[in-house]
């Protein structure tokens, strides 16, 4: 049933795009889905293929490190309680913290494609680390006063129970991070620096005032955002199979 609502959606969003661009909105900026479409196979892979590549690769070195930092910063926190304040703080710093700023700031002291994966980075890290603690104080009580009766200490504790039980929050929390970092590293590539990727392919389309090639870029990010949440849904159905059926079943 949410398959079905799902396509009836994206058909409704395209019919709506349609009427748009029939009636001339915007000054008729706004291109048919068919033209978009013709554009991006004339373009071909030979435009889309590296640019799509470079930000793929861009985005997903943020998502691993944004990600890795974010589970090892909740984790910490749980074994080390004295450092919530302190952690809580740098993820508020990290979610709130203009990143349009701090990129320019990275650029001039790294260079490259660093910024990109910083704020690939940065724009995963907020939801992952909170998702993670709330998944990680989850944890059956019962479980751990069971564990803790039988000797074992905080590290049994984590490893036996609270791991398994933070496997929804965390992978819920990638899910989201995953077009996110895709979202970080395209707004990297737009700071400058770099010569290639969506975000740069999609500059020199605004500047040249070529729509058509505006809008199938823009549809090639919004493909490779997709792409990303798939893939981490598909992980987390391996990881967790229980949680796909206990959706498919409240659906």
């Amino acid at each position: 049933m949410s398959r079905a609502g799902g396509v009836l959606g994206v058909a409704a969003l395209i019919a709506l795009w349609w009427v748009l661009a029939a009636l001339g909105v915007a000054g008729g900026t706004i291109p048919s889905p068919w033209t978009v479409v013709h554009t991006m196979y004339t373009d071909g892979w030979a435009l889309y293929g590296p640019n799509f590549r470079v930000t793929a690769s861009g985005a997903l070195q943020g998502f691993l490190w944004g990600n890795g930092l974010a589970v090892a910063l909740a984790v910490l926190v749980l074994l080390a309680p004295p450092i919530e304040s302190l952690a809580t703080q740098l993820a508020i710093l990290s979610y709130c913290t203009p990143l349009l700023a701090l990129g320019p700031i990275i650029l001039v002291v790294f260079g490259g494609r660093t910024p990109t994966v910083f704020l690939a980075a940065m724009y995963c890290f907020f939801t992952t680390m909170v998702g993670t603690v709330a998944g990680l104080r989850s944890a059956d009580r019962t479980s751990l006063d069971l564990i803790r009766a039988y000797g074992g200490g905080r590290w049994q504790q984590l490893r036996r129970v609270q791991v398994i039980a933070a496997l929804p929050n965390t992978l819920a929390a990638l899910k989201i991070a995953a077009p996110s970092a895709v979202l970080g590293a395209i707004i990297g590539e737009y700071l400058g620096g770099v010569d290639s990727g969506i975000g740069v392919a999609l500059t020199a389309a605004q500047t040249s005032y070529n729509v058509p090639r505006t809008w199938g870029m823009a549809l090639a990010a919004a493909a490779l955002a997709g792409l990303g949440y798939a893939a981490v849904a598909l992980v987390a159905r391996l990881l967790a199979p229980w949680t796909g059926a206990a959706t498919e079943a409240v659906s």
